[in-house]
């Protein structure tokens, strides 16, 4: 076998080193994740949590495939934002910036870890509060979650991403929410965050994909924001934007000295996976960034707001489409939630029954080795998040 042949058969799931590396990237992001909870208190600076929950990642995985022979690329595959109250998505400050969290935030906190390009992310909102979480605020947050369980199990073999579209809109309307346009759930490859496959959040006549059908061993990232609001989120300032993504396949003379610098630097330090600005040297980044933006050789990534006033709230985790059925790997545990209204729809209570796991038939086993059976039995006992789905009806 060429190793162009081997490198094929190993970038899906019919690899149990792929499955390991998966899982592996999943336990350090959910890790990080529960650290990242915790240092979220009332005047602690955004910006140092973001930073503790990046290099939580990067030491974790620096610890791993040390001493092969093969230089195996890990770390962080999304620089962590913190995103309070009607803020939608991807706020991860530069090193000055003095935001701090309040007593009652709505704190929504975005993650990713990868090794060896294999993607694990997480998103998970938490409010800074003792006690059940109530009103309006446990509203946007079961909606997040309820929607979220209902598309893992409609991202499956034999179904298509419009079917995904279509519930969680549903999901969200039952608690009187809307779904926040332009959100995605994608599908992930080695070292690519945002495959082409995707299911929207929202189908209107600006955003419309190609309809596919989902199959087994691919892998997805569930990405679910909802809002007490409108749905509509805004770009208020583009200088907030720190996060971006380079773009591999754009070519561009860049004019600037600055920018050539801080474009090379980047093609070194983070060729494909998204990175922060904190991570350059600041002084001239501000300066070079917007050169390689303009010249789309660069992804940004904005900060989104819904009107102030508004709940966002998010919940996103990586699903395997393993043969015996889908596998959540990344999750948190949420606060107890006290919904104003519990979901009484029959359609909807349908889908939530739905198993994520199929049984197999016997017969026909392939043998597999230690590995393999290590990462059928981590398949078997990841939790599947559907208790929190109930603790957010209750």
């Amino acid at each position: 076998m060429s190793d162009d042949e081997r490198e094929e058969k190993e970038l899906d799931l019919t690899s149990p080193e792929v499955v390991t590396k998966y899982k592996s990237a999943a336990e350090i992001v959910n890790k990080a994740l529960e650290l990242v909870v915790s240092q979220c208190k009332p005047n602690a600076r955004v910006v140092d949590i973001c930073e503790k929950g990046d290099v939580f990642i990067r030491e974790q995985t620096g610890n791993m495939y040390k001493n092969v022979k093969k230089k195996i690329e890990r770390g962080v595959a999304f620089p962590t934002c913190i995103s309070v109250n009607n803020i939608v998505c991807h706020f991860s400050p530069l090193s000055n910036d003095a935001t701090v969290l309040e007593e009652g935030d709505m704190v929504k906190i975005d993650m990713g870890c990868h090794i060896d390009g294999f993607i694990a992310v997480v998103a998970h909102t938490h409010v800074l509060q003792e006690g059940p979480v109530t009103g309006r605020a446990a509203d946007v947050i079961a909606a997040a979650n309820t929607a979220a369980e209902v598309a893992m199990r409609l991202v499956r073999p034999g179904k298509k991403n419009s079917d995904v579209t279509e519930a969680i809109q549903k999901v969200a309307a039952a608690y009187d929410c809307k779904i926040v346009e332009g959100v995605l759930s994608h599908q992930m490859k080695q070292f690519v965050i945002d495959g082409n496959k995707v299911a929207l959040s929202v189908s209107n006549a600006e955003t419309r994909v190609d309809e596919a059908e989902f199959e087994e061993n691919e892998v997805y990232s569930i990405d679910i924001v909802t809002s007490t609001g409108e749905g509509k989120p805004k770009i208020l300032d583009e200088k907030q934007t720190t996060i971006y993504k380079r773009a591999v396949d754009k070519n561009y003379n860049l004019k600037m000295k600055a920018s050539r610098f801080i474009y090379s630097e980047i093609s070194q330090k983070f060729p494909l996976m998204p990175f922060t600005a904190r991570e350059l040297e600041e002084k001239r980044a501000r300066l070079g960034l917007v050169e390689c933006v303009n010249h789309d050789l660069l992804q940004p990534y904005p900060v989104l707001h819904e009107k102030p006033g508004d709940l966002v709230a998010h919940i996103k985790f990586t699903v395997l489409l393993m043969p015996n059925g889908s596998d959540r790997i990344t999750t948190h545990p949420l606060q107890e939630l006290n919904v104003t209204k519990p979901i009484d729809d029959p359609e909807i209570k349908a889908w939530l029954a739905l198993p994520t796991k199929t049984k197999k038939k016997g017969g026909g086993k392939k043998k597999k080795g230690k590995k393999g059976e290590k990462a059928e039995e981590a398949a078997q006992t990841e939790p599947t998040g559907e208790d929190t789905t109930n603790g957010s009806e209750s």
